[in-house]
C-alpha cells in the first residue's frame, strides 16, 4: 500500500478521539452510511462497506487478531451514531484515489450509476462461480485483468495459487473481481478468457442480452418438481443446413440451401399431412428435414386461418439448441418463435407463450402439467406437434402423457380436430422381441403411441445417404485380465472382514435378522451385482425395527457405514480391473481421507485403522509394473496405432462409471506415448446432494473444448454421451467394457461420423462382446420389421395401430379408475440413516403443489442447516441453506432451507426418511412424494402467520 494512503487512514483515525489505535476496520461503513441522517449521503456511501473493510489498510489489515474484530464490532454502533461521513471523507479520498479509482470518481461526483451497472455481472459471476474454479488458470488469466484489480490482491492470488493450488487461486479471483470497482473489469475479463481460449468465455458473455439468456441455465436435483431429465444431445445437424462446413474454430452456420434427395424422402409423408415416425441415422440432418416439415405446414393454411406448431426436446440443452436453430430460420419468414423450459416456465405464462406464438419449442413436461391443471385446454390449440428422440414414447415418459391426452380426445366423444403426429429418431427399438413377428408388434405399438400410420426411411435415395453418413467399422478385441492380483486380494479380504463386523450385529440379536444379510456371503466382490446387494442390504437396514429404539438406530447406523465402506472397496476393485492399480489406491485414499475429516467414529476408526495397516503393501504392489493392466495395454495399441495412421483422428471412448473416467483421464495423461491427446472428460450430472457428475456449464465447455480445440484429440465420457455428441469430424469410437441395447449401441456408434470412422468393442468378458453381437442381431431384425410393415396397405395398417389403441385405452381406463385413497392417519418420519425421529406427517405441507415443509417449532430443533454452496432464487423462492439430521454422528442430507415469499421454511426430500406407521410400527420407504399417499394439506400463510 502507498504510505500516502495509509497516513490518510491513520489521520482519519486519530480524529476519531476514541481510546486506543482503531483500525478502519471499525467503521463498518456499510453499518455507518445506514445511519447517516443525509438520504443523499447515503445512497453514496450504501456501497462504500460491502465487503470492503478488511482492505482498508492493506497488509496491516491481516495482522488483527480475531479479539481485535470482536471487539472493533462490539463498539461499531457507538461509532456509526455518532460519525457524519462527510466530516472524515476527505481523509479518505487519497486512499481511495490510489486504490480505488472507480469508487474515489463516485464519492467524487456523487455517481455512482457506473458502479451500480456492474451488480449484474457480480451476480453472473457468482453463478457461474463454480464453473469458474474448475475451468480458469488464474496465473494465466491473472496478467491480462491485473489492470482491474489492486496490487495486493494480484499478490494474494499468486501466494494462494502456491499454497493451495490453482482451484483456490480461482476461487480468490473470483472474491477479488466481485470487488472490483473498474468499470472495464467484465469487459476485460471476456477479453482474457478469449486469448486464453479458455471455455469459460462460453458462458461469460458480456453483451447483456446474450448474457441473460446463458444465466438462465438453473441447476438444482434437491427439490422434486417435475421429472425432466437432463442429458447431451446431439447439436442440431447445422452442417446439413450448409454445403460447406465450418472449421473447428469458427461457429456453425445454419443457412439454409436446397434439401438433399434423402431429405426430401423423408420429408414426404409429413408433407403430405401423414402421421409419420421420421426414422434416419444420426447425422443425416432430421432436424433440418423438421424445419422443412414445419415450413411446409405453417405454409398451406389459406388467408385467415393460422398453424401453430410445437416441438418437444427431452433434453435441456437440446431445447436451447433447437430453440435457436428454429428462430433463426423462421424469424426470418416473418413468424413468431419461443420457448418454455423448466428452467423458464417460473417465470412466464404457459399460455401466452402458446397464443401469442407460430412455432413453440418445450419441453414436454410442462405441457403434461398444463394440460393436468387445465391452463392448457387441449392438444387442439397445435396444428402439428414434433416429437424428438421419440422412441421414448412408452410407459410414464411425458411424451407418453401427451399422447395419452391426444388418445383419449381421439377415441373419445370430441369432434375438435387434432393436431399432424411427427416423430424423429435414429432407433425405434425393438424391446425384447425374440423374432421379427415380435418386433413388428413392438413397433406397432409405439406407431399407435404415437398415432403414426407411416415409419419413413430413405429407400430411393440410399447411395446419397450413404455418402454423407459414415457406418463405422465394427471391431471386437477379446483381452486378457491379470493373472495375479495381490490388490484384489488385500481388498477381498478387507471385505470380508467388513462383511463380518456387519454380519456379527445380526448374529448378536439371535432371532432377529435381515434376509438380505443372511445371505452376506458367497458374492463376487468387484461387480456391479455385488453394488446392487449393498443397496439391497442398505434398503432394508432402512426399515429394520426393534423395540428399543436407540439399539435399532445404532444398528441402522452401523450397517450403513459397513456398507458405504464395502460400496468404495467395491468401486475400487472395479477401477482395479480396467484401469491402474494406483488409480484404484488413490480413489480409496481419498476416500479415507474424507474419512477422517467428518465424524470419524469409533467404527469408522477402525476401519479406516485397518485399511492403513495393509496401505503399505497397497502402494507397493501398486507401483509394481509387473502389475500392469493388460488391457490398458491393448487400449494404447489400439490409440497408438490409429493415431500412427491418422495422426488427425478424434475419439470418443466410452466408459461404465464416473470413476473410470477420472482413472483413464490421469492414466492418459501420466502416459508419455498418450499424453499428447490431451484428453476431456464427459459425464453426467447425476445428484447435486452427492456431488457427483459434472455441472451443465462444464458439460458444455467439454464438449465445445472437444468440437473446436484440435489439441483435445479424444473425449472420455459415460452413457450421458450416448445420444450427445455431434462432431463430424469425429473417426473413431472405443467402447471400453460397455455395452447396452440395440438403442444404445446404434446411438454410440453413431457419434463417428467421419469417412473411414471405426468401431472398437474391448473387452475382457466374452458375454459382453456376445451381447453385442446380439444387439447388431437385434438391429438387422428391426430394419427387416420396419421394412416388412412398409409393405402393408396403408388402411391395413392404420386398422392395426386403432385396435392397439381401443386396446390400451381400455387397460389405461381401468386401471385409472381405481382412484389411490390417502391414508389420513397420522405416521412418523424417521431419518433414514439413524431412524431419530423427525416430524409427523401431519405437519407436512405442501407448497405449490409439489415442494413440501413442516410447519412447527418442534421439527426446527431435530435439524442443522449450513450455508448452500449454490444459493439461487426460482420462482418465489430463494435457497439458502442445506439442512441434515442434527443427531450426533449422522447429518443425513434432508433438504434446503428457503425463502418462500416472506417465509423462512425448510423443504424436505422423501428419499431421506423412513415412513413408520404409529400403530402397527410397520416401516415404508418412498422414492417420490407422489407415491406416498398420506393426506396432504396445503401450505397455509395463515396458519404460518399465527
Amino acid at each position: 500500500m502507498p504510505q500516502q494512503a495509509a497516513s490518510c487512514s491513520f489521520d482519519f483515525l486519530s480524529a476519531l478521539e476514541v481510546p486506543g489505535r482503531l483500525h478502519p476496520s471499525a467503521l463498518g461503513l456499510g453499518s455507518l452510511v445506514r445511519r447517516s441522517v443525509s438520504a443523499r449521503r447515503h445512497q453514496a456511501f450504501k456501497r462504500v462497506g460491502r465487503g470492503r473493510s478488511r482492505d482498508l489498510t492493506g497488509s496491516q489489515a491481516a495482522s488483527m487478531s480475531a479479539e481485535d474484530r470482536r471487539n472493533l464490532h462490539a463498539f461499531r454502533d457507538y461509532v456509526t451514531k455518532t460519525l457524519d461521513p462527510t466530516y472524515i471523507l476527505s481523509y479518505m479520498a487519497p486512499w481511495f484515489k490510489d486504490g480505488y479509482s472507480g469508487l474515489h470518481e463516485a464519492i467524487e461526483t456523487w455517481d455512482f450509476q457506473k458502479i451500480e451497472s456492474l451488480e449484474e455481472y457480480r451476480i453472473l459471476l457468482k453463478r457461474l462461480q463454480p464453473e469458474f474454479k474448475t475451468t480458469v488458470n488464474p496465473k494465466e488469466i491473472l496478467p491480462k485483468i491485473s489492470e482491474c484489480l489492486i496490487s495486493q490482491e494480484c499478490e494474494e492470488i499468486i501466494q494462494v495459487c502456491s499454497n493451495k493450488g490453482l482451484m483456490a487461486g480461482a476461487e480468490k479471483m473470483v472474491e477479488c473481481l466481485l470487488r472490483s470497482d473498474k468499470e472495464n473489469w467484465p469487459k476485460t475479463l471476456e477479453l482474457a478468457l478469449e486469448i486464453d481460449e479458455n471455455k469459460f468465455s462460453q458462458l461469460w458473455i458480456v453483451d447483456k442480452d446474450a448474457k441473460n439468456a446463458e444465466s438462465k441455465v438453473l441447476e438444482d436435483d434437491e427439490i422434486e418438481t417435475s421429472d425432466i431429465q437432463i442429458f447431451y444431445k446431439e447439436e442440431p445437424e447445422c452442417q446439413n443446413l450448409s454445403q460447406n462446413l465450418s472449421p473447428p474454430s469458427a461457429p456453425p452456420t445454419c443457412t439454409p440451401l436446397k434439401p438433399r434427395n434423402y431429405q426430401l424422402e423423408l420429408a414426404l409423408p409429413a408433407k403430405e399431412g401423414k402421421n409419420t415416425i421420421i426414422c434416419a441415422p444420426t447425422g443425416c440432418g432430421k432436424t433440418f428435414i423438421s424445419l422443412l416439415i414445419c415450413e411446409h405446414h405453417l405454409k398451406k393454411f389459406p388467408q385467415g386461418q393460422k398453424g401453430k406448431v410445437v416441438f418437444f426436446a427431452i433434453q435441456l440443452p437440446v431445447y436451447e439448441q433447437q430453440k435457436s436453430v428454429f428462430s433463426k430460420y423462421f424469424e426470418k419468414l416473418g413468424y413468431k418463435v419461443a420457448g418454455v423450459s423448466g428452467a423458464t416456465s417460473e417465470n412466464i405464462l404457459v399460455e401466452q407463450i402458446v397464443e401469442n406464438n407460430d412455432i413453440i419449442i418445450i419441453t414436454p413436461q410442462i405441457l403434461v402439467n398444463n394440460l393436468r391443471n387445465g391452463t392448457i385446454p387441449s392438444l387442439s390449440v397445435f396444428t402439428l406437434m414434433i416429437f424428438d428422440e421419440c422412441h421414448n414414447t412408452g410407459k410414464h415418459h411425458p411424451y407418453n402423457m401427451i399422447m395419452f391426452n391426444y388418445l383419449d380426445q381421439k377415441l373419445g366423444d370430441s369432434s375438435d380436430p387434432l393436431p399432424q403426429v411427427i416423430g424423429l429418431t435414429a432407433s425405434v427399438g425393438i424391446g425384447d422381441a425374440k423374432n421379427t413377428m415380435e418386433a413388428m408388434e413392438y413397433i406397432c405399438k409405439l406407431c399407435a403411441s404415437l398415432d403414426t400410420s407411416v415409419i419413413a426411411t430413405v429407400k430411393d435415395n440410399l447411395e446419397e445417404l450413404e455418402e454423407i453418413v459414415y457406418k463405422p467399422q465394427k471391431f471386437f478385441r477379446k483381452v486378457e485380465s491379470r493373472t495375479t492380483d495381490r490388490f484384489k486380494c488385500i481388498i477381498s479380504q478387507l471385505m470380508r472382514e467388513t462383511e463380518s463386523l456387519a454380519k456379527n450385529i445380526f448374529d448378536e440379536l439371535g432371532t432377529v435378522t435381515l434376509e438380505s444379510v443372511s445371505q452376506i456371503q458367497n458374492r463376487n466382490f468387484g461387480t456391479q451385482k455385488y453394488e446392487q446387494w449393498i443397496v439391497s442390504v442398505q434398503k432394508a437396514c432402512m426399515v429394520f425395527q426393534l423395540p428399543d429404539k436407540d439399539e435399532e438406530s445404532r444398528i441402522c447406523k452401523a450397517l450403513y457405514l459397513y456398507t458405504s465402506h464395502l460400496r468404495k472397496y467395491n468401486d475400487a476393485l472395479i477401477i482395479n480391473e480396467h484401469a491402474r492399480m494406483k488409480d484404484a489406491l488413490d480413489y480409496l485414499k481419498d476416500f479415507f481421507t474424507d474419512v477422517r475429516a467428518a465424524g470419524f467414529d469409533e467404527i469408522e476408526q477402525h476401519l479406516t485403522q485397518r485399511f492403513e495397516e495393509n496401505l503399505k503393501e497397497l502402494e507397493s504392489v501398486s507401483m509394481d509394473p509387473s502389475n500392469e493392466n493388460p488391457k490398458l495395454q491393448d487400449l494404447s495399441f489400439i490409440l497408438q496405432e490409429e493415431y500412427h495412421l491418422n495422426p488427425e483422428s478424434r475419439t470418443i471412448l466410452f466408459v461404465k462409471t464416473r470413476a473410470l473416467v477420472d482413472a483413464l483421464k490421469k492414466w492418459i495423461e501420466e502416459n508419455s506415448e498418450l499424453s499428447f491427446l490431451k484428453p476431456g472428460i464427459l459425464t453426467g450430472r447425476g445428484k447435486t446432494n452427492h456431488n457427483t457428475g459434472m455441472t451443465l456449464p462444464a458439460q458444455k465447455c467439454a464438449l465445445d473444448a472437444f468440437r473446436t480445440d484440435g489439441d483435445k484429440k479424444i473425449l472420455i465420457a459415460t452413457s450421458v454421451a450416448d445420444e450427445g455428441i455431434d462432431i463430424a469430424q469425429c473417426n473413431l469410437v472405443i467402447l471400453y467394457e460397455y455395452v447396452g441395447n440395440v438403442i444404445r449401441m446404434i446411438q454410440t456408434r453413431g457419434r463417428g461420423r467421419a469417412r473411414g470412422s471405426k468401431c472398437f468393442l474391448l473387452t475382457s468378458n466374452a458375454d459382453v462382446i456376445e451381447k453385442e453381437k446380439i444387439n447388431i442381431y437385434k438391429e438387422n431384425m428391426m430394419n427387416d420389421s420396419i421394412l416388412r410393415l412398409q409393405t402393408w396397405d396403408e388402411a391395413v395398417f392404420k386398422e392395426k395401430v386403432l385396435q392397439i389403441q381401443i386396446k390400451e385405452k381400455l387397460i389405461r381406463d381401468s386401471q385409472g379408475k381405481v382412484e389411490p385413497v390417502p391414508d389420513k392417519d397420522n405416521k412418523k418420519l424417521l431419518c433414514r440413516k439413524c431412524k431419530g425421529f423427525a416430524c409427523y406427517t401431519a405437519d407436512i405441507r405442501v407448497v405449490e403443489d409439489c415442494h413440501y415443509t413442516v410447519v412447527g417449532d418442534a421439527f426446527r430443533k431435530c435439524y442443522v442447516s449450513k450455508l448452500h454452496p449454490k444459493p439461487k432464487s426460482f420462482g418465489h423462492f430463494e435457497k439458502r441453506a442445506k439442512i441434515f439430521c442434527a443427531r450426533q454422528n449422522c447429518s443425513l442430507d434432508w433438504g434446503i432451507h428457503v425463502k418462500y415469499k416472506t417465509f423462512e421454511i425448510p423443504v424436505i426430500k422423501i428419499e431421506s426418511f423412513v415412513v413408520e406407521d404409529i400403530t402397527t410400527g410397520a416401516q415404508k420407504l418412498y422414492a417420490k412424494w407422489k407415491d406416498f399417499p398420506f393426506e396432504k394439506r396445503s401450505f397455509d400463510a395463515t396458519e404460518m402467520s399465527e
